[in-house]
């Protein structure tokens, strides 16, 4: 699945670098997540970088975007061959 930034944010830019996807990038008002691009840090880390490093707690899973372990591992495997194209 991939993960949401809420409303809630705060701009506080502590997630879009720790990003390994670039999935993060300031939208109009708050963060947001690229769901073509987020793979919940599968392939990186244990656990999603942003959400370990979000102050308000404001980054979830997006129930629109549902994904498998397995297909975010394949998303990973593909936008890693696409990077050393």
């Amino acid at each position: 699945m991939s993960l949401k930034i809420l409303d809630t944010c705060v701009n506080c830019d502590v997630c879009e670098p720790v990003c390994p996807n670039k999935a993060i990038s300031l939208g109009e008002e708050y963060y947001v997540i690229d769901p073509s691009l987020c793979t919940e840090c599968i392939g990186h880390y244990d656990q999603p970088q942003c959400v370990e490093v979000c102050p308000v707690e404001c980054i979830l899973i997006d129930p629109e975007h549902t994904e498998t372990h397995e297909q975010l591992e394949q998303k990973y495997q593909h936008l890693m061959a696409k990077d050393n194209a």
